[in-house]
């Protein structure tokens, strides 16, 4: 039933219908992993966890445990990427990162020292990093030109479901604790942490069960592993002064900064605003939904009109959205900022992927790709750092030197990126 379904979703979008499984499993096991996002935190805060704190404090633990995952996941993405390119294998590599994502989050349940939630928030990243960018080669690698732009929309989509649906799960979940549970002749009683951590080992298992039974590598994949793959950060072609591919990094780079700031200054928001907190969660939530409505659509629109043009004009619109952040007086007008963000990522990243997609050598979707997930993931890391550290200046500060840097990704991307699409769909000598 559920390849059936597969097929006909298919069919409604033109994608591999492994695609759409891999999508599938994403949205799955990111419900799970965003549960952690906002679970942590108070889990940290309660009596169940204790032990040495080697003179940090709880506030510190928690940034420590929370920036550790994303730091970890993006430096390692370049070599696990480099590996599956290497060895040929992209279906092993997600389902080991499942493996561990399942094993880390079932471990929380007997882990009761700030030691113990460090070191597994760590294995996390690691893990995550086998997921990232094998799962967006594989995606490219079952692609065409012709269709990869709609291919990366739609497994962005469901990902994108799955991490913005967990959070606002999980907050109900642990809420609505403690569970009873029977079990036999036996009752069990859970905690609110407990559930979540069982949630989320249970949505990693349906993803590594969907991966295992309903993903194949591409047939010819370990035909082409052995080589050295690698990228220089200058144009292999002499055209221009950098990569393609490292340009297109660095404009995610730069627009996950700008995304990214606002997440650390809810307070602030609130007090500038004269506003509830409920206003800021929909104001933070408002790039998300964005980004699932337009991911899609944008990136099938990519594979017809060009990657370029909505690359391009995505970072110039990022501009005056990310400004006006730092000037607005009202909750409705950050809002709509928040939502033009979110139209101008979607503009951006599904085309700058099918791009980089287009550009990778046979063989090293894995390197060539970890260049703009591993971009992504340190955008998020580092936008926040950056927002508390300019906000003491002043308010606009954060948004001005983020849209400083949308302007220059612009730039880059004017001047270093070539169309890879010619007008009826083909690749240009670019991609070739």
């Amino acid at each position: 039933m559920l390849r059936s379904g597969l097929r006909s979703v298919r069919g409604a979008f033109a994608v591999d219908r492994r695609v759409f499984a891999l999508a599938f499993a994403r949205l799955a096991d990111g419900i799970g992993n965003s549960f952690l996002i906002i679970v942590i935190p108070p889990y940290v805060a309660s009596s169940v966890v204790g032990g040495p704190t080697f003179g940090l404090t709880e506030a510190m633990i928690i940034g420590v445990i929370l920036s550790l995952y994303g730091l970890l996941n993006s430096l390692f993405q370049p070599f696990t990427g480099r590996l599956s390119d290497s060895r040929g294998a992209r279906k092993r590599f997600i389902l080991v990162g499942l493996a561990g994502l399942a094993t880390t989050n079932f471990l929380y349940l007997f882990a009761g020292s700030y030691l113990s939630l460090v070191v597994l928030r760590a294995l996390q990243g690691v893990s995550i990093a086998f997921i990232v960018p094998t799962s967006v080669a594989l995606v490219n690698e079952l692609a065409t030109a012709g269709d990869r732009g709609g291919n990366m929309g739609v497994y962005n989509t469901f990902r994108l479901v799955g991490f913005g649906a967990g959070p606002v799960a999980a907050g109900a979940v642990v809420a609505g604790g403690p569970y009873a549970l029977s079990v036999g002749d036996s009752a069990v009683t859970i905690s609110g942490f407990e559930a979540t951590f069982l949630i989320a080992t249970v949505t990693a298992l349906i993803s590594l069960a969907m991966v295992a039974t309903l993903i194949t590598d591409p047939s010819d994949i370990e035909r082409r592993a052995g080589g050295a793959p690698s990228l220089s950060l200058g144009d292999p072609r002499g055209q221009n002064v950098l990569n393609p591919v490292i340009t297109l990094g660095l404009a995610t780079l730069f627009m996950m900064i700008g995304i990214s700031i606002f997440a650390t200054l809810q307070n602030t928001v609130n007090a500038r605003l004269d506003q509830a907190s409920t206003w800021f969660g929909l104001q933070f939530s408002a790039f998300v939904i964005a980004q699932i409505v337009l991911q899609t659509p944008i990136g099938r629109a990519s594979d017809r009109f060009g990657r370029r043009p909505f690359i391009l004009a995505g970072m110039i619109v990022l501009v005056p959205t990310t400004l006006v952040q730092g000037f607005v007086g009202t909750s409705l007008a950050m809002f709509v900022a928040r939502i033009g963000q979110g139209v101008a990522g979607a503009m951006v990243f599904a085309p700058a992927l099918a791009l980089a997609g287009d550009l990778a050598p046979e063989g090293e979707s894995g390197t060539t790709l970890s260049v703009l997930t591993m971009a992504f993931g340190f955008g998020i890391a580092i936008g926040p750092l950056i927002s508390g550290f300019l906000v003491g200046i002043d308010f606009a500060v954060p948004f001005v030197f983020a849209a400083g840097l949308a302007a220059i990704g612009a730039v880059l991307v004017a001047t270093q990126v070539d169309e890879t699409l010619d007008r009826e769909g083909a690749p240009t000598a670019a991609a070739e």
